[in-house]
């Protein structure tokens, strides 16, 4: 019973930062989008990579609680 609930707490803490994170990156992203869209480009290709490493950790908690549900 408790590693069920271990596993289901790890899944969401782990996804509430990312998901933030995310919502977060991509408002201002816009944001800055529409005040200078001469460097649209830019922009786009540091907020990507942003929503990668924010993505990350998603995935790294995804790892744990796999561990904890299978060891």
């Amino acid at each position: 019973m408790t590693t069920e609930f271990a596993v289901a707490f790890v899944m969401g803490v782990g996804s509430i930062g990312p998901g933030l994170a995310i919502g977060m990156l991509v408002s201002k992203g816009l944001e800055a989008i529409g005040r200078n869209p001469e460097a649209a480009s830019k922009i786009q290709t540091n907020m990507i990579l942003g929503i990668a490493f924010a993505e990350a950790i998603a995935i790294y908690a995804l790892v744990v609680a796999l561990i904890l549900k299978f060891v």
